[in-house]
């Protein structure tokens, strides 16, 4: 299934002019598909499983940025931190613990997004949004050094509700808004897909990940 470079020019220039930036999701999507992403210009490509990074990344090039943006089991972490830039899912402390434990061994800083639960979906993941100020400041006293926190990342109920995508959005927005205040490592809240990237980017998003929307 080929890139539709019109689609992508096209969010591109909506990105840029709303200073959001673009993972370009490739799950499912061949070498090939991948390798004209990367002609196009386009260098964070975002995968939701471990071993679709392991299997990719060796055969493409090397400057790719490549973000863990699915679930992530920490007996995965060793032979995922080698190839990836951010991991957008990190939605316990124990994760995020063997996350810098990994990333030391290696002298490797990896970029972490803080997975929040916006929804009222049991089956997402991520932290408690009620009690995420006081874990996210016992976090910033565990003075990590390999696992650098830049920002949180939460995912919108699967709905045709409009206005409850915005108000989950809103409610993570306005976290992201008072922990940057004091933290100024701070500066990435990743919402939407491709389904729901508009509505994010209205509510403040300035990373969004997007997969179906890039392929004819």
């Amino acid at each position: 299934m080929p890139v539709n470079h019109n689609v992508y020019k096209q969010l591109i220039a909506d990105f840029e002019k709303n200073n959001s930036q673009l993972v370009a999701v490739t799950k499912y999507r061949s070498i090939e598909d991948v390798n004209s992403l990367y002609n196009y210009g386009q260098r964070k490509m975002g995968e939701n499983k471990v071993q679709e990074i392991l299997r990719k990344a060796p055969l493409l090039p090397e400057n790719i940025e490549w973000h863990m943006i699915g679930h992530l089991q920490k007996n995965k972490v060793s032979k995922l931190l080698p190839f990836v830039n951010m991991i957008h899912s990190v939605d316990s402390l124990e994760l995020l613990l063997e996350i810098e434990k990994q990333a030391a061994k290696i002298h490797k800083e990896i970029l972490i997004l803080l997975q929040v639960h916006i929804s009222d979906e049991e089956q997402k993941y991520g932290f408690d949004l009620t009690s995420f100020e006081n874990v996210f400041f016992d976090i910033e006293k565990l003075n990590l050094k390999y696992s650098k926190i830049v920002g949180l990342m939460g995912m919108a109920s699967f709905t045709e509700d409009q206005s409850k995508i915005r108000e989950e959005f809103k409610s993570l927005k306005h976290l992201y808004d008072q922990l940057s205040k004091n933290n100024s490592n701070l500066s990435i809240l990743s919402m939407g897909m491709s389904g729901d990237y508009q509505l994010a980017i209205e509510s403040g998003s300035n990373m969004v990940r997007i997969g179906s929307l890039l392929f004819e």
